[in-house]
């Protein structure tokens, strides 16, 4: 019985948690700080500051379809990006939400503000991060444009 008793004891204590009770608020704030940094460096058209927040298989799938795939071809993408639209980037992250301690998805709304003409550029984004040795870092995104709403029926 004590046997039994000691099994299920120690099956407890190392059950899984829901992944969103073992990272704490701590990895939501540098996952947030992460994508803040990111924003930032392709503010500042920074190649290699862009390239240190990306694993090196990452991939970008953007709103052209255009598909970036490994750390280099994003890197390259988003400077390009930047150089030709000009403007303004801001992401705000809505949800930061933990599949396992290490792997998160961050969803927030993209904008690219003062483009050619004053116009304003409004899209979803939706990034995947993994906790690696160096700490967070992005290893996908999808930008997104709102699709119309569906006629109704």
């Amino acid at each position: 019985m004590r046997a039994l008793f000691a099994f299920i004891s120690l099956a407890i204590a190392v059950a899984p948690l829901p992944a969103q009770d073992r990272a704490g608020n701590g990895d939501e704030a540098a996952i947030r700080e992460l994508v803040r940094r990111y924003v930032d460096a392709r503010e500042r058209i920074d190649p290699e500051a862009v390239a240190a927040l990306f694993t090196p298989d990452a991939d970008q799938l953007v709103s052209s379809g255009e598909w970036r795939k490994g750390r280099d071809e994003v890197v390259r993408g988003t400077m390009a990006s930047s150089r030709s639209t000009g403007g303004h980037r801001t992401v705000a992250l809505e949800s930061v939400r933990f599949l396992m301690s290490d792997v998160a998805i961050a969803d927030g709304r993209y904008e690219l503000t003062e483009l050619s003409g004053g116009a304003t550029r409004r899209m979803w984004t939706t990034l995947v991060v993994k906790r690696t040795a160096d700490g967070w870092r992005i290893t996908a995104i999808r930008n997104m444009l709102p699709a119309a709403p569906a006629p109704s029926r």
